[in-house]
Formats: C-alpha cells, structure tokens, sequence
C-alpha cells in the first residue's frame, strides 16, 4: 500500500503534465495527497517543513541560473545574433544539408547558454526554410531540432551551462567540466546514431513519396527567410557564446584558487552572526553565473542600439521565462523530497540496492523519475535530493570518482525524460505546427538513442577508465 501511494502520486502528476495542467499547482497538491493518504494529520507540517523548505533552498540556488540564461538567450534573439549565426551556417552547407546544419545551430546556441526554449523560437524559421528548399518532410523538423538541442549540449558536452549539467555540481562537488572525456564520447556516439538516424529516415520517407508537405495541410509555417537583412557578422554573432563557454571554463578553474578554504565567512554590521557560505557546493554556479554576466556584457558592447530598443519587454518576457522554468523545478524538487520522505518510497530505495553497479543504479533511477515528471531537471533534482548520499557512498565503495557520477547522472536525466508530457516537447511540436501523432516517433527514437548513450558512456568507463 505505501508503494501504491507514492506510485498513484507520481503517475497522476505524469497524467496532469501530459493533459497540459500547470506543474506549478498540481506538485504540492499532488504531494499532499501522498501524504494524506499514510498520515493525515502531517499534512501543514510537511507542506511548510518539507515541501516549501526544498523549493526555496532550490530557487536559493538554482534561479540565478535560470534567470541569466533567459535573459541571455533573449538578448541573444534581440540583438539579431541568433539569426545572423543561423543564416550564416544555413548559407554555408546549403539546403542539401539541412539535417546536420539545423542540429548544428540548434547545438551551437544551446551549447552557448541559450535556453531550449528560445533556441526552438529561432532556429524554426530557417529550419523550415532549409526542409522546404530541399524538399524534405517537415515532419522530421522537430526531431532535428530536438537533437541539437535537447541530447549532447544539454547535458553530455562538458562545459554546458544548461541547468540539467549544473544541478549535480552541489550534490557532488564537482564542476560543470566533470568527466570531459566520457562526455565527449557520449556526445559523439548520440551526433553519430542521432544523424544516422534521421538521414535513413529521410531517405525511407523520400523513397515513399513523400516531400516537405502540401502547403493547404501545414500549420505555423513561417515566411520565407529574407537572408538580405542580416547586419551582425557572424562571427560578432558568436562572441557571446565563445565567451560564455571560455568564461565558464576560466571561473572554473579561478574561483578555487581566489578562494582560500572550503568555506567563506562573511561579517556584516547588520547581521548578528557572520553568513558561511560552502564554496564546494556553489563554485561552479559562480563559474556560471559570472560567464553568462560576461556573455551578457559582450551582447551590450557590440548591439547595445538594438537592445537598448527591446529591452523592456525583452527583459519582462526573459523574467517571466525563468520564473515559470524555474518554479516548474522548484516545485517538482519539493514534490520529489516529500516522496522521498513516505514509506513507500523508502521501500523503492531499499529494492533498487538490488541493482548491485553503483553507476548503473544510478542511471536507472535518474532517468526513470525524469521519465515520470516528464522533466529533466525535476526528475533529476528529485533522484539527487532523495539518493545522492547513497550514490556517493556506492561509487566510493566501488572507487568511482564523483566526476563520473556528476556525468552519468547529468545525461540519464535526458534519457526518458523526452516522453510525450515533457513541457520542451509539447512546445516544440506547437511551435512547428506539428502533432504527436507527425512528429513524435522520431522524437522518441532520439529518445531511445540518448537512453541508450548513458549506458554506452557507463561501459566506456568500466573498459577504458577514462573521466
């Protein structure tokens, strides 16, 4: 019965995210339900102690993250630096191309610090552009985008400033550049079986008869891209996001070496004891933090005039952006350690110590709560906040560094998240005017793919012993 409980729990919040409900107000009801149901009596206890406890602490120290990124990838849309870089390659590799070129920009952007969602805003216009010169089905638009966007740079390539790669530098201590070289290999296996993919899809489509699309049966499609109006060169267009990725990078290795000791102290006139700060558990925030502030910095310098004109609503839609982003996780973290904390899922703790590799377990339950919320992050946040711990103490056991359980665990939460309900799906398939029922199958197949990857990335240690 407590299984049961914390089971019903789970799946009616995949249900309420797959009908379009808002996380936002189904998790803590949802949670309470739980909790309703083994006890009664410790519903406000736990709503105030637990659940509200553990989104604050989230947005405590995730939500600058989220609210740099936004405004960066705003900034970046504004100023016509987005467009510039995807004219550019589009202009480069030609319409013949346009699967590699399209999951190209899509992963130059995200890679860059630009958001998912953004990235999809900016690189659908010419994506349908590139599909249609070259007679290719629109129905494989969503899936290449998606494979540029949401598989290696979100959270394979080491360095990437996406949040699913920087929620495990505080459980483990690690950095944004933990585990380079597995990273880099799970990168190149998931481009390589990703492109492999939809080119014999494309080709198996094509072989059918079947052509970009007859225009009366399109929906959302954009005009025709003028590629005569772009003023930013491209290479201007891509200093931003070399100097996020090289700031990162800096501020990784800088801030360790500025700050003396594993804790910072802090006394004020105001405050009646000094603020202790860990610098372990927010080092690689800061690195981040501060590269998307010189990214930022960087748009200003060369586009001040043309955002100087949009910042206004630019900055409110970005703020809007990572508040709904950002309580999205917060909440799903606060519903997850509220589970964390019934019976039931103690006993699903207990039963996955059956699965005796500590990276395997890991990575089996990471990606199947990412699976559940439909939420890299929430079913990344929720796996950590509840068994962090325990994955340490197995990969200490076992002589694994934390650099590779920071790894495995970053690329299992983009496994199964990419279900159906998953929020960065349903938009992208409304922003391409496509169904599930057009487009979805060669979603899941990358989903499949990227799945597949962690476990290839988990073999690749245990044989070669590469981080």
């Amino acid at each position: 019965m407590a299984v049961g409980i914390a089971a019903l729990s789970l799946i009616l919040l995949m249900v309420a995210a797959y009908r379009g409900m808002s996380v936002i107000v189904m998790a803590p009801l949802l949670a309470m339900l739980a909790v309703f149901l083994t006890d009664p009596a410790a519903v406000p206890a736990v709503f105030s102690g637990v659940f509200m406890e553990r989104v604050g602490s989230f947005l405590k120290l995730y939500f600058p993250v989220f609210l740099l990124g936004a405004l960066f990838g705003k900034l970046i849309e504004v100023s016509g630096f987005s467009r510039a870089i995807v004219t550019a390659v589009i202009g480069l590799v030609g319409a013949g191309q346009a699967i590699p070129a399209i999951m190209l920009v899509s992963a130059l952007l995200t890679y860059g610090g630009v958001s998912v969602f953004v990235a999809v805003f900016a690189v659908y216009p010419f994506a349908a552009e590139m599909f249609r010169q070259g007679d290719i089905p629109k129905r494989l638009i969503p899936a290449t985008i998606g494979l540029g966007a949401i598989t290696f740079t979100m959270d394979a390539m080491p360095g990437t400033p996406q949040i699913q790669n920087i929620i495990p530098t505080s459980f483990f201590g690690t950095t944004a550049w933990a585990a380079p070289a597995l990273g880099l290999a799970g990168s190149v296996c998931i481009m390589g079986l990703g492109l492999t993919y939809l080119g014999w899809r494309r080709r198996a489509m094509q072989a059918a008869g079947e052509g970009y699309g007859a225009p009366e049966t399109l929906v959302n499609e954009p005009e025709a891209a003028d590629r005569g109006d772009r003023t930013v060169h491209p290479l201007i267009a891509l200093l931003p996001l070399l100097v996020v990725g090289l700031g990162n990078l800096a501020l990784t290795m800088l801030i360790p070496r500025l700050v003396a000791g594993e804790e910072v102290a802090v006394s004020l006139a105001g405050l009646t004891d000094p603020v202790v700060v860990k610098v372990a558990q927010v080092a690689a925030l800061w690195a981040v933090e501060g590269a998307l502030l010189l990214g930022i910095g960087t748009i200003l310098l060369f586009a001040f005039p043309q955002v100087a004109r949009r910042f206004a609503d630019g900055s409110k839609a970005a703020v809007g952006g990572a508040l709904l982003a950002g309580m999205n996780t917060a909440v799903e973290y606060g519903f997850g350690a509220v589970i964390a904390a019934l019976p039931g899922f103690l006993a699903v703790k207990e039963a996955l110590k059956a699965v005796p590799d500590p990276l395997v377990n890991e990575a089996i339950t990471v990606t199947s709560l990412a699976g559940i919320t439909g939420s890299a992050s929430g079913g990344l946040s929720i796996a950590l906040a509840a068994m962090a711990e325990q994955f340490a103490a197995a990969g200490n056991a076992a002589g694994i560094p934390r650099e590779v359980l920071h790894r495995v665990a970053s690329m299992a939460s983009g496994g199964m998240d990419s279900l159906p309900h998953n929020g960065a799906i349903i938009t992208l398939l409304a922003v391409t005017g496509l169904t599930h029922r057009q487009a979805y199958k060669d979603i899941f197949a990358l989903t499949l793919i990227k799945t597949f990857t962690v476990f290839v990335v988990i073999a690749v240690y245990y044989l070669t012993g590469l981080v």
